[in-house]
């Protein structure tokens, strides 16, 4: 079976309820008030920011930082993987 990604902080885990039954360190709300979102898209050797197209290996690696074209402005979000 496929591994099951966390859209906001990239935490990986082998099926989405164990995923999805966890508090989130990086949701947007903040730390702790959320859970993990999964990730829809497909496991891949790049992953892409959706809004500005800055692009990493990893999930964790890309949603660590902040994105200059966030819908909420530049440095109000982090980045979010394309699917």
């Amino acid at each position: 079976m496929a591994n099951c990604y966390c859209e906001y902080c990239g935490t990986k885990s082998s099926s989405i309820s164990s995923l999805t039954a966890n508090s989130c360190h990086r949701h947007p709300l903040g730390s702790g008030k959320g859970k993990h979102k999964l990730y829809e898209g497909s496991e891949k050797s790049q992953y892409s920011c959706k809004y500005c197209g800055t692009s990493s290996s990893q999930i964790t690696s890309l949603t660590a930082n902040s994105c200059h074209r966030h819908p909420n402005g530049s440095g109000k979000g982090k980045h979010a993987p394309a699917l």
